[in-house]
């Protein structure tokens, strides 16, 4: 068991390529991001047979604030990109392997993101669902498919003259405008605007953004990021006074349209919490949910982290966020958000 570095990129990617189950984030371009925009540390464990063949991978983001805690995340800010391996005695040597470089930082948990349960005597979390819709052909076939009432939805903000763009980085002053707001009006600090730049910039071929506007004003926006036959919208948002004329649904509409001319055959619609209004909002496009394990590695007796929205620790800190100027949640949000995971 090896900590990778950047001269064994090549045999990194080459053993993620190969692997039928490998994830959107197991790409070791990933560890470029997560270092240059928040100069976390990465320690990216490789396994590799006698012979030197990669046979397993596990990519760990170390987060560390006074306030949050120090942990692992494999990985933190998206879904899924734990274990990868096809051996259970890989998998088991590269958890234990993340838990002795916890101990070696001084972490209190290691924090392992998959799909499926694994076979393997760790606690985990199953409160979130992953949300995908597989895709037809074509459009019209998809369309088809919605009821009356999501195809007048769509329609409307047509009709009141929204237009739909896509583009690359150069539409990110607009969609970080967009997405910036809505997350102060959630009460959620928002991500920096590096992080999506340094997305572009990294994966340039399969990253896109998309704008709708009203009269000329950006009033929802959504980045997409596509990994073999599944594409991805990580950050999704619309200006709440634009909300009654349903341009998030013509933003979904415009992206799903994209997918399907591509060749995509899964649209991710990002996580949620069963019977959440983000479930309910994902389930009318036809979405069907994925149970999703999150593993712990922890330290004897310790309890699994609650580090989300829904703890109640954080509800009142929601609250005083939403009242700030944009501009004060804009400038201290980054500073923040960059500690959870």
């Amino acid at each position: 068991m090896t900590q990778a570095t950047d001269d064994d990129r090549a045999d990194w990617d080459a053993f993620v390529e190969s692997a039928e189950d490998a994830e959107s984030y197991h790409p070791y371009e990933w560890r470029k991001v997560f270092e240059s925009v928040y100069g976390h540390r990465c320690f990216y464990l490789m396994a590799r047979e006698r012979a030197g063949k990669v046979c397993g991978v596990l990519p760990l983001v170390q987060l560390k604030s006074r306030l949050f805690g120090n942990f692992l995340v494999s990985i933190p800010c998206f879904n899924y990109a734990g274990t990868l391996t096809n051996s259970d005695t890989v998998r088991k040597e590269l958890i234990d392997a993340s838990w002795k470089v916890a101990e070696e930082i001084g972490a209190q948990h290691v924090e392992l993101r998959h799909r499926a349960r694994i076979d393997a005597d760790l606690p985990y979390r199953d409160d979130k669902l992953a949300m995908e819709l597989a895709l037809p052909e074509s459009s019209d076939e998809l369309w088809q498919g919605f009821t009356s009432k999501l195809r007048a939805q769509i329609r409307r903000p047509k009709k009141e003259g929204a237009t739909s763009e896509e583009g690359g980085v150069e539409l990110l002053d607009d969609f970080y405008r967009v997405f910036s707001r809505n997350m102060r009006d959630l009460g959620t600090p928002a991500f920096p605007k590096k992080l999506f730049s340094q997305i572009c910039e990294s994966f340039p071929n399969t990253t896109r953004i998309f704008i709708i506007r009203l009269n000329g004003v950006a009033c929802a926006a959504g980045i997409t990021y596509g990994f073999r036959n599944r594409l991805e919208i990580p950050s999704a948002s619309s200006l709440r006074e634009y909300n009654r004329m349903s341009v998030n649904m013509l933003l979904y509409w415009t992206v799903l349209q994209y997918a399907i001319r591509k060749g995509y055959r899964i649209f991710d619609f990002g996580r949620s919490s069963r019977d959440a209004g983000t479930y309910r909002f994902k389930k009318q496009w036809g979405a069907e949910p994925e149970q999703l394990h999150w593993h712990y590695c922890l330290k004897p007796g310790a309890e699994m982290p609650r580090l989300n929205p829904e703890n109640p620790k954080f509800r009142l800190a929601t609250k005083v966020w939403q009242k700030l100027p944009l501009a004060v949640a804009n400038a201290i949000g980054p500073r923040i958000v960059r500690h959870l995971p």
